[in-house]
């Protein structure tokens, strides 16, 4: 009995982990800079959260101090992200927190969150690719005067198949079949578009700001509104009977669980460590940088907005458009509509790109099939599992509605920053003599704090999508005990073998 739990809690050293990377049939190819990094983090990060969360977040939780709330939500992906640098940098190998868990907490662990992962970025890159359709179609019919056929509109819109978002899924896997390289540039054309927008709206917005629309700028507290009840309370009610409040100082937390999904995406940079020229040094400034860059334009954009408009009337759909149409600056509107559909793209893009790197690297474990971990002989990229993941999110975006479970992706994210949190800790005591060439400061201080952090905001989720989620892992639990436990090539050679 004891020996059958040790097997559940191997770890594989992270020399082996580095062996396995220089194996030519699952070799990836080094290609990454620390600049194109950046550019991929700045990419996933600012796309659905500060285009159309900001406005809900102000209108129905913080008002003007949304802007604190940004930097809420900033802190908390700030330790995570300090912890995701140094696993990076110390394993540079495919998998982000799949691998570094492996590495330090055991093989059921790491199986966990790899199938976790493996649901946050094919849901993250669903959900955006649903988003985006909803932006072309609304800009064709807006500026052409072209409908697309309701049936081809998908769920959200009354249809049966949002065609749309279905092509640009089998689009973006097949530039991602062609290689990550070719990724980064068009992902950097789309960045620049991108950023160009949003400052856009800081530079022009602040013409239009009046200092009344920031009074009061913490508005009074008030008791969220009655029905929010049973499941779909935050778990915290459900538990301890805590009601969290709109508005107030507890308003900002409440608007930072909230708006966290516009942070979301830095922690993929991690999965393309093992294609870094130099990921020891530019892993961490591909991490950091990205989300230094993000915090800093969200936080300006939300005060330029709610300066531009009372909170009170902004619009939950298209907050920074209708600011200037507020104005009475349709142009402006429409300028921001346009980058805001195109800057959608690269958000799923490197979503996917997170999701196959994922899969590739528990495939090369054998703990999941191991032909999707064999590399392309002329591109070297895992060719097999991007085209077979990208068929099926394809299907599931053209097909499903999935507001519902869009949460499910927060949830997600925010228990890899737990475990990533937990490994570095875990680490640092069973492997001190490890070179690190970025150290997380003040362990074990930031790894507690990010925990403790990332497991307020989780509480203020509802209690159904924590169930949703307990399903989700249940499955994954019976798929290791059925194949990956058997499968595992860590098992079948033990822990010190060279594979």
């Amino acid at each position: 009995m004891t020996s059958d739990l040790n097997s559940q809690f191997r770890t594989k050293s992270v020399e082996q982990s580095i062996r396995d990377t220089e194996e030519p049939e699952h070799q990836l190819k080094k290609s990454l800079s620390a600049w194109d990094l950046t550019v991929f983090g700045v990419g996933v990060i600012i796309g659905t959260g500060i285009f159309v969360l900001t406005g809900i977040a102000a209108r129905n939780n913080a008002g003007p101090a949304t802007s604190l709330s940004f930097v809420a939500a900033g802190i908390v992906c700030a330790l995570a992200a300090l912890c995701y640098a140094e696993f990076a940098s110390t394993v540079p190998v495919a998998g982000s927190a799949y691998t570094f868990s492996y590495a330090s907490i055991g093989e059921l662990p790491a199986w966990i969150i790899g199938w976790d992962l493996v649901l946050e970025f094919a849901l993250g890159t669903a959900v955006v690719a649903v988003g985006w359709s909803g932006y072309v179609r609304n800009l064709m019919a807006t500026n052409l005067g072209w409908d697309m056929p309701a049936a081809l509109s998908g769920p959200d819109a009354g249809g049966t198949f949002d065609l749309m978002a279905f092509l640009l899924v089998l689009a973006l896997t097949a530039i991602l079949v062609v290689g990550t390289k070719l990724s980064a540039r068009i992902t950097a054309i789309v960045v620049a578009i991108k950023v160009t927008v949003v400052l856009l709206v800081i530079i022009a917005g602040l013409f239009f700001i009046k200092a009344d629309n920031y009074s009061p700028f913490i508005p009074p507290a008030q008791p969220q509104a009655e029905g929010t009840s049973g499941l779909h309370a935050p778990l915290i009610q459900v538990l301890f009977g805590y009601a969290p409040t709109n508005f107030g100082v507890m308003g900002i937390f409440t608007a930072a669980s909230l708006i966290f999904f516009a942070f979301i995406g830095f922690d993929v940079v991690a999965t393309a460590a093992e294609e870094t020229k130099n990921p020891q040094r530019d892993m961490p400034r591909g991490i950091l940088g990205s989300l230094a860059v993000c915090t800093v334009l969200y936080v300006a954009v939300t005060l330029v907005v709610t300066g531009m408009q009372h909170y009170t009337e902004m619009s939950a759909s298209a907050p920074l458009a209708e600011a200037f149409k507020s104005v009475g600056q349709p142009f402006f509107a429409g300028a921001i509509s346009l980058g805001a559909s195109v800057g959608l793209i690269t958000v799923c893009m490197i979503l996917l790109l997170g999701q196959t790197r994922v899969f590739f690297a528990m495939s090369r474990d054998g703990l999941l099939p191991r032909v999707f971990s064999v590399t392309h002989p002329k591109y070297r990229t895992p060719y097999r599992a991007t085209i077979l993941l990208g068929g099926i999110i394809a299907i599931v975006a053209g097909f499903t509605s999935l507001e519902k479970l869009a949460e499910l992706v927060n949830i997600g994210t925010l228990f890899a920053f737990v475990v990533v949190a937990l490994g570095v800790m875990i680490l640092r005591r069973s492997r001190p003599d490890l070179h690190r060439a970025f150290r997380t400061p003040w362990v074990p201080l930031v790894p507690i704090l990010s925990i403790a952090a990332s497991f307020w905001l989780m509480l203020n989720l509802p209690a159904e999508t924590w169930i949703r989620f307990g399903i989700w892992m249940g499955v994954g639990i019976v798929v290791y005990y059925v194949y990956g436990r058997r499968n595992s090539r860590l098992g079948k050679v033990g822990p010190d073998a060279k594979f």
